[in-house]
């Protein structure tokens, strides 16, 4: 660790200033379009479905197409943004996945639909190595949570607008499935003009005030020795961040890629008549990812240690997530929506502080690739959940069993995370 520049700003004693607010409010708009181009093919699934004759197992093997992209370019993209730095490498993200998202109007086949979701996991993988490195470098650790919280609140905001957009595309304006992945591209362009104009570290810009600056500093100087992937694979910290995302993040990829189709099947909600209840469930998990980061981050300006921090706001998390497994016995919609609702919203406040380990656990430079080794991770799990569960619905037709992964997944990766790293102490250097 290299030792604090002298010329570093005195540490603030109270928050100061709000353009890290600005850089904040970005990640989310970048977010929010990312689960927009991410989910518009869960919503069209009924429609693809019956246009193009899928199966479950073929749904699911275009799910997995995506997976197996998004796990390998998540590992690379960690060691991008580590070299290249935030700014350029969301740059890169967001032109892949734009391109990859309206490829999808060009599809006509599973295999043409696999590809397309291939070039968006590409890009889509950038999204989080990136957003977190971005908070790494503008806010203190006693923040990082609420921050990340916040920006990735845009997950489910843009889960929310997706069937909204659908609807307003196709049936109010008359435009097909294919123009509607051409006009949501569309976002993509227009953010990736206003963060190459806008970002850059905190040092660099004017509207930081010298007060803000320490505020955002205050936990002290940072290695700039970079990090490589033998470094942080060996590590027990790294592995808790890692086998953290294998076992919730293919519960994720379930609930937002099956659950419009489960909400047909199950209820006989089509397009339109989704949309409501769709946008129900991700705005109660709106909820959740901003309750979880404000959560840790009061209890760490409370005075209690990133440890119990993390681990009780998760454990609090994972509690509340253990109803859905009853979800598929409920006969009213909107008993199911409240119970798949409290469940989302316990997985974004876990994952809000699980993204957050590795900005307490390694140094700055070693944070994009942490993360994007634990999402690789994550990945390789929600591959093996696109094929059980295309395998489990075409053979058994029944959502139970899945549902009862879902509710256990998060009590047992706490469990992994508190044996792997018992303190959450921050690693040493060599």
């Amino acid at each position: 660790m290299t030792a604090p520049s002298a010329a570093m700003p005195k540490p603030a004693l109270k928050p100061a200033g709000r353009y890290r607010w600005v850089i904040v409010a970005l990640l989310f708009a970048a977010c929010t379009i990312n689960y927009i181009d991410r989910q518009m093919i869960a919503v069209l699934k009924p429609i693809l479905t019956e246009e193009l004759g899928w199966s479950e197992s073929d749904y699911g093997n275009i799910v997995f197409f995506f997976q197996l992209a998004y796990a390998v370019s998540y590992l690379v993209f960690g060691k991008i943004v580590d070299a290249l730095g935030a700014r350029l490498g969301y740059a890169i993200a967001v032109v892949i996945w734009t391109i990859g998202h309206m490829a999808h109007g060009f599809a006509g086949s599973a295999i043409q639909f696999s590809l397309a979701r291939a070039g968006l996991g590409i890009g889509e993988a950038g999204n989080f190595p990136a957003g977190v490195k971005a908070v790494t470098e503008w806010f203190p650790q006693k923040e990082r949570a609420y921050a990340t919280g916040l920006f990735n609140a845009g997950a489910n905001i843009g889960a929310i607008l997706t069937p909204l957009l659908l609807t307003l595309i196709m049936k109010h304006w008359g435009f097909d499935w294919r123009t509607a992945f051409y006009l949501t591209g569309i976002f993509g362009v227009a953010w990736l003009i206003a963060w190459w104009t806008i970002y850059r570290p905190p040092a660099e810009k004017p509207q930081v005030s010298p007060e803000e600056l320490g505020w955002i500093q205050q936990d002290g100087g940072q290695t700039t020795q970079r990090a490589s992937l033998r470094d942080v694979v060996g590590r027990r910290e790294t592995w808790a961040y890692a086998l953290g995302k294998f076992l919730i993040d293919p519960v994720w990829w379930f609930f937002l890629f099956w659950l419009p189709g489960y909400l047909n099947k199950r209820y006989g909600l089509d397009l339109m008549s989704s949309a409501v209840p769709l946008a129900t469930i991700y705005l109660i998990s709106d909820a959740g990812s901003i309750g979880g980061g404000w959560m840790s981050s009061r209890l760490i300006a409370a005075g209690k240690s990133v440890n119990y921090a993390r681990k009780a706001t998760m454990l609090l998390c994972a509690l509340l997530i253990l109803p859905i497994w009853f979800a598929q016995d409920v006969s009213n919609v909107w008993g199911a929506v409240l119970l798949i609702g409290l469940a989302t919203a316990g997985h974004q406040a876990f994952s809000c502080n699980l993204y957050t380990l590795p900005s307490d656990l390694f140094p700055q430079s070693a944070v994009g690739t942490v993360i994007g080794f634990g999402g690789t991770v994550g990945a390789i799990g929600g591959m093996f959940m696109a094929k059980f569960t295309g395998y489990v619905l075409d053979t058994t037709h029944s959502y139970g069993l899945l549902f009862a992964i879902a509710a256990s997944a998060y009590l047992v990766a706490l469990l992994v995370i508190h044996l792997l790293s018992p303190r959450l102490e921050p690693v040493r250097p060599d």
